[in-house]
């Protein structure tokens, strides 16, 4: 097959093309037909320009261009506008607002190729070419997928390729016919906005199917006229990402049948959920024999199993095999993985900043119990002290940062706060949960979003309220940026960093898929969470504390690494085509190809399985377990190794091994960098969720914006102005001011405020009714003076 590239048109084809264009339309019109370009458009874009041809119905226009009509190689549109790739000779970023009064609607930005995809109008092609900077203008052909609807769709995703699947289906004849995939995510078909916010939703369930890209009564296709079992989709918010999931399970294993429940209701509401997909359909269940998620609650502990792993451990001794994504949660600086941060034991400094015991004065002199301001977390594992742990935090960005302690649910000891030092040094963010008699969980959620218009750094503070001194760890949980730095990026002196797989994503019974790209071969995606996940508790046990393990259990993880960023109808971010990036794609491929081996093999055990898959995985270039498991699934292979299993050896994630204490390590905080453009995978935030954020828990509550902690004014009162936010679009709030009782307050608060102590709280509540069961707490007090 010869394939034509935008601009490289063989000369006998563009005499062609003219002598076409000639014939169709007024000859005035193509005056200028054989030129190679107008400007820095393109010769198709210079063309297309022109008056008569814009003007021309699309199929006349497609023949005097010399693309299909529609389909593969045709222009792709939106809408009346086409797509076009601008590139920059530099000042991308700068570019998009005169790419935008040109009238261009503003797709992609791509900082690191120096391009802008736009949507435009033919006629305001021209004025893409008098941008500054603009050194190319040209237009996107539609790619190619698969060559008929059926078996899988007119959008087929890269991983059927990469995977093998497409060779699996043809060689041992396998479809996944009898199977039931069960995916558990946000919703299903209630999206009305598209995930990158472009417009509305690129398709429903019903095109989908009508398209062949899921199964239903309307697919043509052979043996798809089952539509999906959705059991419960009450997620409104939702993106549809579980539609997109499935269309990822369908284009590999387009004969399995599929169901669909959310997972976005809560923790538990979640764990009933996959009990219900592997229910027998006699019994009002799913009868689904594989599962798979992408979800990650903040909350799932780090140190033992949490309710979410307790129900996969459960439906796998049913038989069902279970895949989750390994999330998207890693960070990386100088070759190092630096998103979390663990200390063997509490190492008390005996002292706190100056901010932390300023704030502990203003609390006890509000008449409110104060903090522990002699007792603050020392981060150097060295002879030296530091109370303070620095993160670099990227313009834009908001940092989430998940910490917890090596304590069982239900039996919490020590209740630790954590504060943050925003770039002036005052507290700017905090957590302060009752951890031993309010939420019983060693747990605590802080975020704060750098509005300072540059890279920033800011301080953690941990501080010791009251109980024991446990093991400690906390990740950044950034959807793979927003971070650029930490000031302790290695493991030395019994401290570990870098794990960042938790919760049910880690379960033991779980197969944790990581992601790699498409069109990669030498490494997983680079936000792709690392392992592997230790635990020193037994599984939750509802109200009773669960017993320590002895020793503790190291599970290896992830467990293999499959496909992401391929293509769907509608999801995630459109660069050409709708690309669903992040391990929540990975998890759905993976799946499928598990479907094809249940298939051929239906008394498998979800063991024999999970081995066979990882012992014919492929290695991904000189990548390790701890970032790909056994590496990269093979279909044709995990079929050989289910009917001939090997010797059962598989490669092991081991913690990252702590070295000697670094002299000075640490000690110095690094230097802010000039910022650098972050890479963000979709969906965005999210990405994967609920990261960004992508799940129906309650919402976290900070301040945008407050005043000092002590307020001088030459009056009886003060006027103070604050700015709330939430991790959730569209959350409102509620107020308390001391000690009222609280109101319903907008996203600006203002009030009035006598001489002597303060303090405001404020939750959010989201539009599903879910309030934030820990309030933002502000303490100031208003003094006389100038």
């Amino acid at each position: 097959m010869l394939v034509i590239l935008p601009g490289e048109l063989p000369r006998r084809r563009a005499i062609a093309a003219l002598a076409l264009a000639l014939a169709v339309l007024p000859s005035t019109a193509f005056a200028a037909a054989g030129r190679r370009g107008g400007g820095d458009l393109s010769p198709r874009l210079a063309e297309l320009a022109q008056p008569s041809v814009r003007s021309a119905p699309p199929a006349e226009q497609a023949k005097a261009l010399s693309v299909a009509a529609e389909g593969p190689g045709s222009l792709l549109r939106e809408g009346n506008r086409v797509l076009v790739e601008v590139r920059f000779d530099h000042g991308a970023a700068a570019g998009v607002d005169d790419l935008r009064t040109a009238g261009a609607k503003v797709v992609d930005v791509s900082a690191r190729y120096q391009t802008v995809t736009v949507a435009a109008r033919a006629s305001e092609l021209e004025r893409l070419s008098g941008v500054p900077n603009v050194a190319s203008a040209t237009e996107v052909l539609t790619p190619i997928t698969s060559a008929s609807t059926c078996p899988s769709g007119i959008v087929l995703s890269e991983g059927d390729q990469q995977l093998r699947a497409a060779e699996a289906r043809t060689s041992v004849e396998v479809d996944g016919n009898g199977v039931t995939v069960g995916i558990l995510s946000d919703s299903f078909d209630r999206a009305t906005e598209a995930a990158d916010e472009s417009g509305p939703v690129a398709t429903h369930e019903s095109e989908d199917v009508a398209s062949g890209d899921l199964p239903g009564s309307g697919n043509t296709c052979t043996g798809q006229a089952t539509p999906v079992n959705v059991l419960d989709d009450t997620d409104a918010k939702g993106e549809d990402e579980g539609r997109a999931m499935a269309q990822i399970v369908h284009d590999l294993a387009p004969g399995a049948n599929l169901a669909f429940a959310t997972a976005f209701t809560s923790e538990t509401a979640f764990a009933e959920n996959i009990k219900e997909l592997a229910k027998p359909s006699l019994e009002g269940g799913a009868g689904a024999s594989v599962i798979a998620d992408d979800v990650s609650y903040f909350e799932e502990p780090f140190f033992q199993e949490g309710p979410v792993g307790v129900a996969v451990k459960e439906v796998t001794e049913g038989g069902v095999s279970y895949f989750s994504s390994a999330a998207n949660n890693n960070l990386i600086n100088g070759g190092r993985d630096i998103a979390s941060w663990e200390a063997p034991e509490y190492r008390d400094s005996l002292d706190c900043p100056a901010a932390v015991i300023a704030l502990s004065e203003a609390l006890e002199g509000a008449g409110e119990p104060g903090l522990n301001p002699g007792h603050c977390m020392d981060f150097n594992p060295g002879p030296g002290v530091d109370r303070t742990f620095q993160i670099t935090v990227s313009k834009g960005a908001t940092l989430i940062l998940d910490l917890q302690w090596a304590e069982p649910w239900e039996a919490v000891g020590a209740d630790i706060d954590a504060f943050l030092l925003g770039p002036g040094g005052g507290v700017e963010a905090e957590s302060t949960e009752d951890n031993v008699f309010g939420s019983k969980r060693p747990f605590e959620l802080m975020a704060w979003e750098n509005e300072t218009g540059a890279s920033a750094n800011v301080q953690l503070v941990l501080n010791r309220y009251s109980g024991s001194t446990p093991r400690l760890k906390f990740a950044l949980l950034q959807n793979g940026g927003g971070v650029a730095s930490t000031e302790y990026e290695s493991s030395q002196g019994g401290d570990v960093v870098g794990p960042t797989i938790f919760g049910h994503n880690g379960a033991e019974d779980a197969t944790s898929v990581g992601a790699i790209r498409y069109n990669a071969t030498e490494a997983p995606e680079p936000y792709s969470s690392r392992g592997p996940v230790t635990h020193y508790f037994g599984p939750v046990k509802g109200a009773t504390a669960a017993e320590s393990l002895e020793p503790p259990q190291v599970i290896s993880k992830p467990d293999l690494t499959a496909t992401d960023c391929g293509a769907t109808t509608f999801f995630a971010s459109f660069v050409g085509a709708w690309r669903f990036c992040g391990t929540s794609a990975a998890a759905p491929h993976a799946a499928a190809i598990a479907a094809l081996m249940l298939q051929e093999e239906p008394a498998a055990t979800p063991a024999q399985i999970r081995l066979a898959l990882q012992e014919s995985a492929t290695p991904i270039g000189s990548s390790g377990p701890c970032a790909v498991g056994a590496g990269l699934v093979d279909a044709v292979g995990a079929l050989e190794a289910l009917l001939a299993p090997g010797s059962g050896s598989t490669p092991a994630c081991a913690p990252p091994v702590s070295g000697p204490v670094v002299e000075g390590g640490g000690s110095e905080p690094p230097p802010i960098e000039a910022d650098k453009p972050v890479s963000t995978p979709s969906p965005p935030a999210v990405a994967l969720p609920p990261f960004t954020p992508n799940f129906d828990a309650p919402p976290s509550t900070f301040f945008r914006k407050h005043p000092p902690h002590v307020i001088r004014t030459r009056r009886q009162e003060a006027t103070v102005v604050f700015r709330l936010g939430a991790s959730e679009s569209g959350a409102t709030f509620a107020c308390r001011v001391d000690g009222a009782p609280f109101h319903g307050c907008r996203t600006r608060f203002v009030g009035r405020f006598g001489i002597g102590a303060h303090v405001l709280r404020v939750v959010a509540s989201d539009a599903a009714g879910n309030v934030d069961p820990t309030p933002a707490v502000f303490r100031f007090r208003v003094k006389q003076g100038g």
